[in-house]
């Protein structure tokens, strides 16, 4: 998978937030199989409860750092949190990363993304050079317009964040899919391996997965299920699914059968 000129063998996309402890979070990611994992920005730098030491806790030789703006509720916000971002990843050897996880999300019920303000910000941290990963609604129009201004990727969710509903947008998802010229990652929504894998078979390119993970009752075995479930729907939809008919078709020929 490539995305802003850069490759990934993963196609799985993990979190950082959630878990009991630093040390089940890093053997999680590692379990996954995943090289890019996102963080928010904001409750590194704010020492949040549970993003203490955060950074320090991975190894970032081997992962690939995706800031995200995470608590941001306007375009303006977004912006300036993109740059702490990308400064954070240089201060942690990364000098070449200029990705972000756009998110602007006002709505403190549903986390929904505001497209307005998700497509200000993403105009704006193109203009500035990012390579920019937005999360929105499964909008096909919004994803269209948002690869025309120049995004790296577009992330519509399969529900809402963090509610385990699993992919609840999947006629749209799939226009987004058919109509894009960049990689669409699902994101958001996520609960178990089955529903990973129906994203990946959709045609999806890559996934993101966090809650699904670090709520699990054995968050390290769930991430590396996750994996496996992502590279699983991956091959499903390279090799193509039999077409689905009204009637029993025998497996076995009907032909030379003993009477």
């Amino acid at each position: 998978m490539t995305i802003a000129g850069k490759t990934f063998r993963s196609r799985l996309m993990t979190g950082t937030g959630k878990y009991d402890s630093q040390e089940v979070m890093a053997e999680s990611i590692a379990a996954s199989g995943s090289e890019i994992v996102t963080v928010a920005v904001r409750r590194v730098q704010t020492l949040a409860p549970g993003h203490e030491g955060l950074a320090e806790s991975l190894d970032w030789r081997k992962l690939w750092m995706l800031p995200n703006t995470a608590g941001c509720k306007t375009a303006e916000e977004a912006v300036r949190v993109a740059r702490l971002g990308r400064e954070m990843a240089k201060l942690l050897g990364q000098e070449d990363n200029n990705f972000v996880k756009l998110e602007v999300i006002p709505d403190p019920k549903y986390l929904l993304p505001d497209p307005i303000g998700t497509l200000e910000a993403a105009e704006q941290l193109v203009k500035e050079g990012f390579a920019v990963l937005p999360y929105i609604n499964a909008d096909p129009l919004l994803a269209k317009r948002l690869e025309e201004v120049g995004c790296a990727t577009v992330m519509p969710l399969g529900s809402p964040i963090g509610s385990g509903q699993g992919i609840k947008n999947a006629a749209n998802i799939e226009i987004i899919i058919e109509e894009a010229g960049v990689p669409v990652v699902v994101d958001a929504g996520i609960g178990s391996p089955s529903e990973a894998t129906y994203g990946m078979e959709l045609g999806a390119d890559a996934l993101l997965v966090n809650s699904a993970i670090a709520l699990a009752g054995n968050p390290i075995m769930m991430a590396k299920a996750m994996g496996m479930a992502t590279e699983a729907g991956r091959l499903a939809y390279l090799a193509g699914r039999i077409p689905i008919k009204n009637y029993a078709s025998a497996s076995s020929p009907l032909t030379g059968t003993i009477s």
